[in-house]
């Protein structure tokens, strides 16, 4: 099995992972315990990422590895798919949440999906303005903790989930806080709720392509040149 084949597996892997306890916890818990939901997508994704940053840089996010092609820290080959098998774990994840959990539960939060009271035709504008302001933030840290060849490495999964812990408790009540274009995307297609779903891979990407560029350009600059090859795993 070639580099790339297993890098595509454990970000397949990591993405079906978040999705099922991130949209699961809000299935569960009827999207009423902010703190629960907040907690679950944290916790799984700094498992993710602790489980694949050594082999793919643990990007589990269409956002992160866009971030990542613009500072030519991936090459586009792998980037394209990266993003592909993200999209098909997320999917994968949402389909057996559907055909498993109780469907009453599951049609009264829309499969969990990543919507929030602003997810409404009239506030595209705040909707993708408040997502690119929270991936900017984990992108950001993504290349303080794991990219930058300065950073904490030992704690760089912790540090991810609890940036999407805090964004979620800051901002899950309002946008459904994705940061994620593939978490939003296998329950939108699974359960069929396009709510505005195209703010949710714009803000995203706009926020995650600034903050890789502003770490990468300003913050490493000449000083530490580059940092680990796809955050933190294995040339792609």
């Amino acid at each position: 099995m070639n580099l790339l084949t297993r890098q595509c597996v454990v970000e397949f892997i990591g993405t079906f992972s978040l999705t099922f306890i991130g949209a699961g916890a809000i299935i569960a818990t009827g999207g009423e315990n902010l703190v629960a939901i907040a907690f679950a997508h944290g916790l799984a994704l700094s498992m993710a990422v602790y489980a694949s940053g050594h082999i793919s840089g643990g990007h589990i996010n269409p956002a992160v590895t866009i971030g990542m092609l613009v500072t030519g820290k991936i090459k586009p080959p792998a980037a394209a798919a990266y993003i592909v098998v993200q999209l098909l774990g997320a999917t994968l994840a949402a389909c057996i949440l559907s055909s498993c959990l109780p469907e009453d539960m599951v049609a009264k939060v829309k499969l969990g999906a990543t919507l929030g009271s602003l997810s409404t035709p009239e506030n595209i504008v705040k909707v993708i303005v408040i997502e690119a302001i929270l991936t900017f933030l984990l992108v950001t840290t993504i290349f303080a903790v794991a990219v930058d060849s300065r950073g904490p490495k030992n704690i760089y999964g912790f540090a991810i989930g609890l940036t999407v812990c805090f964004d979620i408790l800051c901002a899950g009540a309002f946008t459904g806080a994705s940061m994620n274009p593939a978490r939003s995307f296998g329950p939108a297609l699974i359960g069929g709720h396009w709510d505005i779903h195209y703010c949710y891979w714009i803000g995203p990407i706009v926020g995650g392509a600034l903050a890789a560029l502003v770490y990468d350009r300003v913050v490493i600059g000449k000083d530490a040149a580059g940092g680990d090859d796809a955050g933190g795993g294995e040339e792609s």
